[in-house]
């Protein structure tokens, strides 16, 4: 019993410390600001809501559309027992015992279960996928809150079982009735123009509305009065930090391209203030120029591609936030524009279409603040580039109007005055919409310029042919060399053995000649007495004298040693005749 009184004086003390936003949230479905086209009657979320016939829903928009105030009034409408789990504090085990307790509670008492999941981005791919079995049997009707894009965030399977509700951003005719119902509450006045600073620096944020204004009434009160005064709404307010997720890095970028395009130097130069302040990377934002250079403005003015490459490489060269103001030079510069060459680059961009829904697959689904705009002002004869890049709300954040301003303002000072475009081109403030024909000369210049160009491919084509050959031809004599050089070393070794080789025969035929001229000496001293033996041995002497003459090529003139021979023959043929007869 004094358990419960605890809590009970708890939840009354947490209820009168709660802020203004979550005192102020409505109770029912009539009381909800906002969201007609959910909420209004005959519209299907209401009749889910009141006939208790809902299915698993994703509730998808920005900060402070009444996502978790739907989700509590299904709450106090619905048989069905509610529990609530935040995705940013629970876990696959927290998910399972949930499961478990829907299961047991379906079983004992036949009563289903609702699970509201705020954040459910936040859950990861196995924290979703155990909802998977649960969801797609009935056991659990998930109810899914998230500000950012479903169809990148939630998994396929799981989005696929649910139905989608976007949520848009709240007009400023309801943040102004939030915030008169937030002035009775705090039992204080407001004056029109705190009033209307609030509304507009809301954009279309509810709760941002409402405890920007509990901050002002406090500040009010504390100086002892009871009127919320500018000065109030100012201080409360501060710098509300830009939303700037997946899909406003391709909105915003869209708003710029369109607004140069469409010839609204303010709005472009809005928008560029807006994606430096909320921290995109300015070479991002540099590679768009350089391609919307070409792409929109083309040869109506070729300079414009000149400047945009320029910005280009200031943004390496000098680093933010100096570079902003060379990244300014792109909007400002081709704001003036005639027609492209290629005509429409887009022609699917009509009124109220914003770039990405095409069915790419980048973007699944449109965003959740659109921005209006796409209407290529040289597509009409009137058009004069009306700027329809203004963001919902209108210009909502004092540091992007502030740098807007500053950089709008430095750009008109370096620009003033300057006869920027030749004559013949239009001059006004605002293009006139109206083509501009080539003449002879045009076609001429261009002829001319194409000549050069093919010639130049012609003679770079010729060079590098030329260099292949001459690499080729190296390669060839490398190799050649590579290969001969062991070659002539064999063969300078074979010559070298060879010569060694004929010197030793020239040695030993001068040896045998020299044997041979001392035999043939002998054989004269010997000439009268023909002996077998010496006559053998002239024999062999002239035999070699006459070998060692032909080796040498001379003449094989008859020396003394044959006589010898030749006597020594006749000799012994004599005795054998003499042998004989006896």
């Amino acid at each position: 019993m004094s358990g419960d009184l605890f809590a009970s004086a708890a939840q009354e003390r947490l209820a009168r410390r709660a802020p203004l936003a979550d005192r102020l949230r409505p109770t029912r479905l009539d009381d909800v600001v906002g969201q007609e086209h959910l909420l209004g009657p005959d519209r299907p979320l209401r009749r889910l809501i009141e006939g208790d016939r809902l299915s698993s829903v994703i509730l998808w928009g920005p900060p402070g559309t009444g996502k978790t105030t739907v989700a509590r009034l299904i709450a106090r409408v619905t048989a069905a027992e509610f529990t609530e789990l935040s995705a940013v504090s629970a876990s696959v085990k927290d998910v399972r015992e949930l499961v478990a307790r829907a299961q047991a509670r379906l079983g004992e008492s036949d009563v289903g279960t609702i699970l509201f999941l705020d954040e459910v981005h936040r859950f990861n791919k196995a924290q979703q996928d155990a909802l998977l079995p649960s969801v797609e049997s009935g056991l659990l009707v998930l109810i899914g809150a998230t500000t950012e894009n479903p169809f990148f965030e939630v998994n396929a399977p799981l989005m696929s079982r649910s139905t989608l509700f976007r949520l848009e951003p709240l007009a400023p005719e309801a943040v102004r009735s939030l915030l008169k119902r937030g002035l009775a509450a705090e039992e204080v006045a407001a004056d029109d123009d705190a009033l209307d600073l609030l509304v507009d620096r809301s954009a279309g944020d509810g709760r941002h509305a409402l405890t920007s204004l509990e901050v002002a009434a406090a500040l009010a009160v504390g100086r002892g009065g009871d009127r919320v005064s500018m000065v109030d709404a100012e201080a409360a307010l501060g710098t509300k930090a830009l939303r700037y997720g997946r899909d406003e890095h391709f909105d915003v970028i869209s708003a710029f391209i369109k607004s140069i395009r469409g010839s609204d130097v303010d709005a472009g130069l809005y928008w560029l203030a807006r994606m430096l302040d909320a921290g995109e990377d300015a070479r991002f934002i540099a590679r768009r120029l350089v391609i919307l250079a070409s792409e929109d403005v083309g040869m109506a003015d070729p300079m414009s591609l000149v400047v945009a490459d320029a910005a280009a490489r200031a943004v390496e060269f000098v680093g933010l936030p100096e570079a902003g103001l060379n990244l300014a030079h792109g909007p400002w510069y081709t704001w003036p524009r005639l027609p492209s060459p290629i005509g429409s680059p887009w022609p699917w961009a009509g009124p109220g279409s914003t770039p990405g829904r095409r069915g790419s697959v980048r973007y699944r689904c449109t965003s959740a603040t659109p921005i209006t705009g796409g209407r290529l002002s040289w597509d009409t004869a009137t058009a004069t580039g009306t700027p329809t890049t203004t963001p919902p709300g209108g210009w909502t954040s004092a540091t992007v109007q502030t740098r807007w301003r500053a950089t709008s303002t430095t750009i008109r000072h370096h620009t003033a005055r300057r006869a920027r475009w030749p004559s013949g081109w239009p001059t006004a403030a605002r293009p006139t919409g109206e083509r501009r024909t080539m003449g002879a000369g045009d076609v001429a210049a261009v002829l001319v310029a194409a000549v050069c160009l093919v010639a130049v491919a012609v003679l770079v084509v010729a060079v590098s042919s030329l260099v292949r050959t001459l690499r080729s031809l190296r390669e060839t004599v490398d190799v050649l060399r590579e290969q001969t050089v062991p070659l002539v070393a064999d063969l300078r070794a074979a010559v070298d053995h060879a010569t060694t080789g004929l010197d030793r025969v020239d040695e030993l035929l001068d040896t045998a000649e020299s044997i041979s001229t001392t035999v043939d000496a002998a054989s004269r001293l010997t000439y009268r007495a023909f002996s077998p033996p010496l006559i053998g041995a002239a024999a062999v002497s002239a035999g070699i004298g006459r070998f060692v003459r032909r080796l040498r090529g001379g003449p094989l003139a008859t020396g003394p040693g044959d006589a010898v021979v030749e006597a020594g023959a006749v000799e012994l043929r004599r005795g054998r005749r003499r042998g004989g007869a006896a």
